[in-house]
């Protein structure tokens, strides 16, 4: 009788549900658990492969009859901003992030209930408890960090730290290749400064200074308007049935 490594990966596809990025499709997932030894090198194998990390879970879509989910991911030695992203880092330019350790805090969560209350009041993560959001922070068999976000101050500097309030967050898995955000979320009060594009901008300037060559955003959906926004960040790979391939 022959049995697998406990750290062996296992794959299993999900039943069909509604596709929460077309109206009137259906969506499946493949998935399995990182866990084990291999955790680190288990997510890298398959993060440059397509799939997305939740937790101790990676997953990729497999549609019987859609391809539409593409992985994308940024070049950041090449990248440069466009006169509307110069913009965005200008109207931010008051902000500095702080990376710690994945650990969940009471701020956090508060900031996260008032987000996803305004902007994903009908989302799938609408009933998270603070329960649920320690586990989604600090449930991980990778390199994790919280960048968290907050309004420059007298000493920034020379900290590299923020003060007052805390206005954005984004959970960020290291990877020898790159960075890969995982979930972000921040002020919707703030919404006017484009929150979510200037979360991706810091980390394209944090991978260039830590020698990584790619950003990854996850999926770029075309003729979705939640993702359309991933195709502005250019030169990027997207992962084509032949493999990683260039676009601008």
């Amino acid at each position: 009788m022959t049995s697998q490594p406990r750290d062996a990966p296992q794959f299993y596809l999900t039943s069909p549900s509604a596709c929460p990025y077309l109206p009137g499709k259906e969506e499946r997932k493949v998935f399995t658990h990182i866990v084990g030894r291999r955790g680190r090198e288990l997510n890298e194998i398959l993060t440059q492969g397509g799939f997305r990390r939740s937790q101790t879970i990676a997953y990729r879509p497999a549609c019987d009859s859609c391809r539409a989910c593409v992985s994308v991911r940024v070049l950041v030695d090449e990248f440069e901003p466009s006169g509307n992203l110069k913009r965005v880092l200008k109207d931010n330019a008051d902000l500095i992030g702080n990376a710690l350790p994945n650990r969940p805090t009471s701020e956090q969560y508060s900031l996260f209930r008032r987000y996803v209350d305004t902007r994903h009041a009908d989302g799938g993560m609408a009933d998270m408890t603070v329960l649920d959001y320690s586990m989604m922070i600090e449930d991980s068999h990778v390199d994790t960090r919280l960048i968290e976000y907050r309004r420059r101050g007298i000493d920034s500097g020379i900290t590299g730290k923020g003060s007052g309030d805390l206005i954005a967050v984004c959970l960020t898995d290291e990877m020898s290749d790159g960075l890969s955000m995982v979930y972000s979320f921040y002020a919707p009060e703030m919404q006017h400064r484009s929150l979510g594009t200037w979360m991706i901008l810091d980390h394209i300037r944090r991978a260039k200074a830590m020698g990584l060559p790619y950003l990854y955003l996850g999926y770029w959906v075309e003729g979705s308007k939640k993702m359309g926004y991933k195709a502005r960040f250019k030169p990027q790979e997207r992962l084509l049935a032949q493999g990683w391939a260039r676009v601008g």
